[in-house]
């Protein structure tokens, strides 16, 4: 009889001494055990991609886990962009294998032929629903592939793509045919580097204020530079399904280009020079231009400057998200700050949307002012009719409200507003639907329009369907999620202004897969098309429920508990406490519960659940606020946190899971920043598990996360933030983990080998893991196996292991006062 891995861990005494540890300096790929392998290599269910029309399914097929060597790939970080050397696209890990075309009517199936071992990027479905276009990855280039429902044998439309800074292709609005961008044929022989540096690189600063983020993988040198342009440059053509080209304009360093809704114009922005070391790519100096079809230039749109001085959380100034509107043949519309694109700045209206039509001989017209800096722009079917939204970054608060562009100056409704934390008060965002041009416009049945919202409540999320009148201003609720299971109204099949729709409906719980179906809302049958078998089935033993519970000074919290296979209630288990902090202005909405415990919980990568399986108790997504003025809400995070972390902990304990004695605490990014911290400055941990994360906020001193002033402007809370001062107080053991190869803002590898040696340096305990080729997250199979068995080890040594504390001579400082430790 075979005894599960969780029922043999579950007998194993609470006081056991934990298993002899490999030599912290042995190398080597490390295994958990093997039920977990099994749960991670199970292959993943496959993803679904409806047709517009919502007639067809694509069941698209991926590996459980890429391979190291994939991830090993060559590319070169250029311009703030990772360019795959070989391709001359983008470097990207993931990709499917398969794709399955699937009749939502009867259910037929048909496999889309495609080359053997392919390995497919990008998919995309015509607008009219017939034809699926996608990429697929060669040795030497990513080519573009064609299918249809009619003929599911894939053909190859064109290529090589020069798609380092896009897909490297869209719709034309015919439908039929593809805008590419293809590798220019004159770009000659790749750019080689000299043995020998042709000169030092050189930066000057002449006095102007040019504040940058910590961005990676910026341009170093003329070769660089020369070798960016290389990889980059484009011809763009126009390709038929049968392979037929047709080049339009000349080669250039495209970055974006859309056809008009007509099809007679084609809007396309390129960069010029010179670039820039400081800055990523898309801050460039820049052209837009309006051309023919056929590539004649018809009207320079704008010729946008550097941006190398744009000020802290502020904009471009000039035509800025310049795009075609949706509703009309041939019309342009673009943001422009009033502000001079700095928040702090006062002005009565920070921006204004602006629109100008072909042929272009006329000077552009305001469409409408905005109080505060525009988010969005939606167009309705009525080309004078637009949802336009605004953001107050003082308060954090969103609005959308409609407006006739006839007469702008008072909007008809105001649909949202609130703030961007408030999730009990979301009405829904609108529905849009895909036109016969392949634009997006909200989706109408007269006056009614649709809104579809995720549906927080306190018991967890209840995603919702609302039917909105514009003209009478009224909602009526067309469906909402049922309790204790988790639904989802995926896309409107068909509706109309006299009955309910009928919609896409998914389905789940924790112990059922999702089950796809059409749902008709005036009668409520439902008929399935569309159901998994489950892909982990020892995952199905871990109990879920979400917990709510009150921090010392009355802040609503809340986080999701995880127990093991076979759990019996009142029994005491080592905890692992997983979270990331997040900044609120008010208490009100820090509290909100944003998460359901109700979804089907697969484990995908080097997940914190997999703890679950290993006989711990798992608190995920543990509310961790910062409650504050947005200018000045981190003055006060290490006295919240440890607010927060105490909390937590005492809930637990309450409700008798928890042996307080034994609890780590683990986070990615800025998590793992706050599990540094709270081991620092709290002694309510006995290990930690960082992983991906920054230290030293002096190595980022323009801002990081919320964080609007620079360590100029707030020394003391860039300093008293940063664990990397601090590292003499991190006296429990410390699990650095972190991708070689970060390309994260902020996040560079040297920030966990700096801390590590903090800790070192200051006889603590510390263990540092340094995953090859890795990237924030982590993704080869070697590598997610790794840090899920450095994971189990750490954490069965130093928390299920640990051995009591040794009693202070003194006493704790209180809680309230943690971040003065």
């Amino acid at each position: 009889m075979s005894i599960p891995l969780v029922a043999l861990i579950l007998a194993v005494p609470q006081s056991a001494a934990p298993a002899a540890q490999p030599n912290p300096s042995s190398s080597g790929w490390k295994l958990p055990p093997q039920a977990i392998v099994d749960v991670l290599e199970a292959p993943p269910p496959p993803s679904v991609d409806l047709s517009p029309d919502t007639r067809w399914m694509l069941l698209v097929e991926r590996p459980a886990m890429p391979g190291l060597d994939d991830v090993l790939r060559p590319w070169v970080g250029l311009a703030g962009e990772r360019i795959d050397s070989a391709t001359s696209a983008a470097y990207t890990v993931g990709f499917s294998t398969g794709i399955v075309l699937r009749s939502v009517e009867t259910g037929a199936e048909q496999r889309i032929v495609t080359p053997a071992g392919a390995r497919i990027g990008a998919i995309s479905w015509s607008h009219d629903s017939r034809h699926i276009a996608f990429t697929v990855r060669g040795d030497s280039g990513v080519d573009v592939w064609g299918a249809s429902i009619d003929a599911p044998r894939a053909k190859r439309i064109a290529g090589p793509l020069a798609s380092a800074l896009d897909t490297g292709f869209d719709w034309m609005p015919d439908g039929e045919r593809l805008l590419v961008w293809l590798r220019a044929g004159d770009r000659g022989p790749q750019p080689e580097r000299g043995r020998v540096p042709s000169g030092p690189s050189t930066q000057e600063s002449a006095g102007a204020s040019t504040p940058v983020r910590t961005w990676q993988d910026l341009l170093k040198s003329p070769h660089d530079e020369a070798l960016f342009a290389w990889h980059i440059r484009a011809q763009l053509a126009i390709a038929s399904s049968d392979g037929a080209l047709r080049n339009v304009g000349a080669p250039g360093l495209y970055t974006d280009a859309s056809v008009s809704p007509d099809g007679a114009h084609v809007l396309v922005t390129r960069l010029e020079r010179p670039f820039a070391y400081t800055l990523p790519w898309n801050y460039f100096p820049q052209t837009i231009e309006v051309w023919s079809a056929s590539g004649a230039l018809e009207h320079v749109v704008a010729r946008v400057p550097a941006g190398d001085a744009i000020p802290q959380e502020g904009v471009r100034t000039g035509p800025r998200n310049v795009h075609w509107h949706a509703s009309r043949d041939a019309t342009l519309v673009w943001a422009d700050a009033l502000d001079g694109g700095d928040p702090k700045q006062k002005a009565e209206f920070r921006d204004r949307w602006m629109s100008a039509d072909a042929p272009f001989t006329q000077p552009a017209r305001e469409l409408l002012k905005l109080q505060h800096r525009a988010q969005g722009i939606t167009y309705l079917a009525d080309p004078e009719r637009v949802l336009a939204s605004d953001y107050d970054r003082d308060r954090k608060w969103r609005r959308t409200r409609l407006f006739d562009l006839a007469k702008p100056a008072a909007p008809l409704a105001t649909l949202d507003d609130r703030s961007v934390n408030d999730r009990y008060g979301d009405p829904g965002a609108p529905v849009s639907v895909t036109t016969a041009r392949g634009t997006r416009v909200l989706r109408q049945d007269g006056d009614f329009i649709y809104r579809s919202g995720a549906g927080a409540t306190k018991q967890g999320a209840r995603p919702f369907l609302d039917r909105h009148d514009l003209a009478g201003g009224t909602t009526e609720r067309l469906w909402r999620c049922g309790e204790q299971v988790y639904e989802s109204a995926v896309a409107i099949a068909s509706s109309s202004a006299t009955a309910k729709p009928t919609v896409i409906h998914v389905r789940e719980t924790p112990t059922e897969p999702p089950k796809w179906s059409v749902l008709d809302l005036n009668s409520g049958t439902a008929r399935t098309i569309h159901a998994i078998a489950d892909p982990q089935p020892l995952v199905r033993g871990i109990k879920k429920e979400l917990i709510t519970y009150k921090r010392a000074d009355g802040v609503d919290l809340s986080a999701t508990l995880y127990l093991p296979p076979g759990y019996v209630a009142g029994t005491r288990l080592p905890v692992f406490v997983w979270a990331y902090p997040l900044e609120f202005t008010d208490a009100s909405t820090a509290g909100q519960v944003g998460t359901t415990p109700y979804r089907f919980t697969q484990l995908r990568g080097p997940s914190q659940l997999l703890l679950a399986l290993h006989g711990y108790a798992v608190l995920d997504d543990a509310a961790m606020p910062i409650i504050g003025d947005p200018e000045t809400v981190n003055d006060t995070f290490l006295s919240q946190l440890a607010l927060d972390a105490q909390a937590a902990i005492d809930e637990l304990d309450k409700r008798g899971v928890c042996d307080r004695a034994r609890v780590g605490v683990g986070g990615h990014s800025y998590g793992a920043f706050m599990t540094a911290n709270l081991l620092a400055h709290t002694d309510l941990f006995r290990a930690g598990i960082a992983r991906s994360g920054a230290y030293n906020r002096t190595l980022t001193p323009f801002g990081f996360q919320s964080e609007r002033r620079t360590i100029w402007e707030a020394p003391k809370a860039y300093l008293e933030l940063s664990p990397f001062l601090a590292a003499q107080k991190i006296d429990e053991p410390l699990l650095l983990v972190h991708g070689e190869k970060d390309s994260n803002m902020g996040t560079f590898p040297i920030q966990s080998e700096r801390l590590f040696q903090a800790v070192q340096g200051n006889k603590g305990h510390a263990r540092l893991v340094m995953l090859p080729g890795e990237d924030h997250g982590y993704r080869a199979r070697e590598s997610v196996l790794h840090v899920t068995a450095e994971m189990f080890e750490w954490m069965d040594e130093h928390v299920r292991g640990a051995q009591p504390r040794a009693v202070r001579a003194e006493a704790p400082a209180p809680i309230e006062a943690a971040a003065a430790r």
